[in-house]
């Protein structure tokens, strides 16, 4: 895979697309263990994160990524703005002044992102947080040389799987213990809503 300028606002804006069209799930999810708020605040903090897209003109992939966290960060609340917004803001660092980024990149800039979100929310994997679906990814784009869309999603489906399984012993989700066995983590959701809007506009790329 290969990500410039173009495709990276594309992906954002059809992430934004996403949380547009799941915003009641994502708050349904949130409602018995959070603020039952994520759904909003993800929608609109990604409907900013569009806008602020269309006005700028970028002339690298990072700078792109910068302003996605900035206004993650201003614009999204709870824990989520902060935690989302370190995470992109980890991509923008790690692949600065990269007009062309390849697989080997991009995969270096997701584990510095998962890192900054274990940091940032003093969180590690398998305490069903959004870092797992984060270290999915991370996980996927390392591990195969030959990474596919098809093959990414497949990745992330089972990785929602197997924290849809797991017992929440952090945040707020973590006072209810094994009742949150069998229930979805709103930022696992929302993660794989983004890696999902990754790979539709990574497939639309692959045929162009």
């Amino acid at each position: 895979m290969q990500l410039n300028v173009m495709n990276t606002v594309q992906w954002m804006q059809r992430a934004n697309e996403k949380m547009q069209t799941n915003k009641d799930e994502l708050t349904a999810l949130d409602q018995p263990i959070g603020d039952g708020d994520h759904g909003i605040n993800m929608a609109r903090g990604f409907q900013e994160v569009a806008s602020k897209l269309e006005e700028a003109t970028y002339t690298n992939v990072s700078e792109v990524f910068k302003d996605v966290a900035m206004t993650l960060m201003s614009k999204v609340g709870g824990a989520s703005g902060p935690l989302f917004g370190t995470a992109f803001l980890k991509l923008s660092t790690k692949l600065k002044g990269e007009e062309l980024v390849d697989q080997t990149s991009f995969s270096a800039a997701l584990n510095e992102a998962v890192n900054g979100l274990k940091q940032r929310g003093k969180a590690e994997e398998g305490e069903k947080t959004m870092v797992d679906m984060w270290a999915s990814i991370a996980h996927y784009f390392t591990d195969n040389e030959h990474s596919t869309p098809d093959g990414l999603m497949a990745s992330a489906d089972a990785a929602l799987e197997k924290i849809k399984a797991m017992t929440a012993t952090k945040g707020r989700a973590a006072y209810f213990k094994e009742k949150t066995i069998g229930h979805q983590d709103p930022g696992s959701a929302s993660t794989y809503f983004i890696f999902e809007a990754l790979a539709e506009v990574w497939k639309g790329d692959s045929k162009a």
